[in-house]
């Protein structure tokens, strides 16, 4: 890792995986976190230099996302994204990791945690959905009076990011079909409920995500937390990540032995109960 007068600066690089040439970054130092990034998302769109400092964060670009040049012929999905993740692990030599995973990539990194728990330590989600849209996703919020297009003001932020860094800014148009054409129906019940890393379930009490579907999840995946950050909505990473960060950290970065959460007839006692 590049330092210099204390402050790291990223590296990078392309690995041979599943027949991508899949970009990634790393920045910090310390154990390795991968950061799972939104749909539309790639590395070096944001930074967070309060995980930077105990963890070399791992910032991936999934298919056709970034400067990782997509494959035509093949689906963009969700199973097929945690199989390149995986690759790329291994090209790395990371053999377990924390994932941190925003939206799609909150998805993501759940199911790594459920299909590859060898792999994961624990893991941390920002807006993710965890079940089928018409249960995890507040109808409101998605409305559109008029059907979108790779053209819509609405995706303007994500088609001018695309365009500075991809191999082909061209390709935008067909690359958004793609995306928007992925079809996922959430995850089981019986399968949350199989999850052991510790998950943390954050989202904004105005996101797209409903609080309930969050709430739900929560007594599903046996060892999860919430955090509903006020007044905040689905791009809070984007633009108030100050407010959501440091929730992340403290998860990621606390003993795993807790002490245990008092009860009324336990009371709070110093060092014995919180």
């Amino acid at each position: 890792m590049n330092s210099l007068n204390g402050k790291t600066t990223p590296t990078s690089g392309y690995a041979p995986v599943n027949d991508l040439k899949m970009y990634y970054e790393i920045e910090g130092t310390g154990e390795p976190l991968v950061y799972l990034p939104p749909v539309f998302g790639f590395a070096g769109l944001k930074s967070f230099p309060l995980l930077v400092r105990r963890h070399s964060v791992v910032t991936v670009d999934f298919q056709g996302h970034g400067r990782t040049a997509d494959i035509p012929e093949r689906p963009i999905t969700l199973e097929q994204n945690a199989k390149d993740v995986v690759g790329l692990l291994k090209y790395l030599r990371i053999s377990k990791a924390d994932f941190f995973g925003e939206s799609y990539g909150g998805v993501v990194a759940t199911m790594l945690a459920l299909r590859y728990p060898e792999l994961v330590g624990r893991v941390a989600t920002y807006g993710a959905t965890f079940g089928p849209p018409q249960i995890a996703v507040n109808s409101e919020m998605l409305h559109m009076n008029v059907a979108p297009t790779p053209e819509s003001r609405s995706f303007q932020f994500q088609r001018e990011t695309y365009k500075k860094v991809a191999p082909a800014p061209d390709y935008w148009p067909k690359f958004w079909g793609k995306v928007c054409s992925i079809q996922w129906g959430g995850f089981s019940n019986e399968e949350l409920a199989s999850i052991e890393a510790p998950v943390l379930i954050a989202l904004g009490d105005h996101d797209f995500v409903r609080i309930e579907h969050a709430v739900e999840t929560l007594k599903l995946i046996p060892n999860a937390e919430l955090a509903v950050i006020p007044d905040a909505g689905h791009f809070a990473l984007f633009s108030e990540q100050e407010r959501v960060i440091p929730v992340v950290r403290n998860f990621l970065e606390k003993p795993e032995k807790k002490i245990p959460i008092a009860t009324a007839e336990m009371g709070y006692h110093t060092d014995e109960t919180r």
